[in-house]
């Protein structure tokens, strides 16, 4: 399963291409491709694959194994050296500048740019800004909250550096709970503004990807401790032609 794949750039995989591959492997495991050992095998080894070379291999024999595809590569002064957080330091102007929400709301999340500044109004709405998945115009970014009636939540990755500095009339500016030192090389993350009969609140969390890998690993290692094994789900014994009663 660790055989490198020739002409696959060495590029770090992201938790979204991840999980891409851990549905193709439940796929196949409901349509009876992979036994259950092979699943746990390959999903333990797609959780804790690092690039795209390491993703191919698992689903190179399966009917969608072509989905796994690297990014294209840029060069020039947005282009970082490999490794950690300097891969997601990229320089620019960032995908989105700023968003509006009049009773209404607006989202930032998966894979963008976040700029060195990025700008929000929120009256009698609110917003979402996911930063788990983004990368950074530069190590330091500022994320200006104004708040009306309304609320905004951020959302960091664990390692970020984040320090709030809004103020809040009848509102307020949540610091983020369980904060430890920042990792190596992560961007800072200011948040600031103004929040009247409104709040910002700044919550670290890891995606629902590393939450996957974090629950297999978990039951991985129980099963290494002599834990029961969960039995194969009924619907697919039943696909599989297994006996149910």
């Amino acid at each position: 399963m660790t055989d490198n794949v020739p002409g696959l750039p060495d590029l770090r995989a992201s938790d979204a291409d991840r999980e891409r591959v851990a549905e193709i492997l439940r796929d196949a495991l409901a349509e009876g491709r992979l036994d259950m050992e092979e699943f746990e095998e390959r999903l333990e080894a797609a959780y804790t694959a690092r690039t795209y070379a390491d993703l191919a291999p698992l689903t190179r024999d399966l009917p969608a194994g072509g989905a796994v595809v690297p990014p294209p590569v840029s060069f020039g002064k947005a282009a970082v050296a490999s490794g950690g957080w300097a891969d997601r330091i990229v320089g620019g102007e960032g995908s989105s500048t700023g968003a509006v929400a009049v009773m209404s709301g607006f989202r930032r999340r998966g894979r963008w740019t976040v700029p060195r500044r990025f700008s929000c109004f929120a009256f009698w709405g609110g917003g979402e800004i996911d930063l788990r998945e983004a990368d950074f115009a530069d190590r330091e970014v500022e994320i200006n909250c104004v708040t009306i009636m309304g609320g905004v939540q951020v959302i960091v990755p664990p390692g970020v550096d984040v320090v709030v500095r809004g103020v809040g009339v009848m509102g307020a500016f949540e610091h983020p709970r369980g904060d430890g030192p920042p990792e190596p090389g992560a961007p800072r993350v200011v948040i600031g503004g103004f929040a009247f009969w409104g709040g910002v609140g700044v919550e670290r969390r890891v995606t629902r990807a590393e939450r996957q890998r974090l629950k297999e690993q978990r039951r991985q290692e129980g099963l290494e401790h002599g834990e029961p094994r969960k039995e194969l789900p009924r619907e697919h014994r039943e696909r599989r032609g297994y006996d149910t009663d």
